[in-house]
């Protein structure tokens, strides 16, 4: 049987427009490592030069309080300024 996962996609601001998207993709990855897996990242031009990280997360449905584990650990990552959850799905 195959656990549910749920798809979130989240909106993540950089502390630094000049910020290094790649390395800042990989400190995500490697915080969420065992909590979560990315599916795939996007940058969205925000303006002035700003772009904003599209992350698509992966979450087991089963794992209480997992996402909001997840959020706590965005928080903590040096490198993001903001974040918000733009949607969240049930995926099979």
């Amino acid at each position: 049987m195959t656990m549910t996962q749920v798809l979130v996609t989240i909106k993540i601001f950089p502390s630094d427009a000049h910020a290094d998207m790649s390395v800042l993709k990989e400190k995500i990855r490697k915080t969420l490592e065992g909590k979560a897996a990315i599916y795939k990242y996007e940058e969205e031009p925000v303006a002035f030069g700003l772009v904003a990280l599209i992350a698509h997360v992966l979450v087991p449905e089963e794992a209480q309080g997992r996402m909001d584990e997840v959020e706590e650990l965005l928080k903590q990552t040096d490198g993001i300024s903001e974040f918000q959850v733009i949607v969240s799905r049930r995926i099979a």
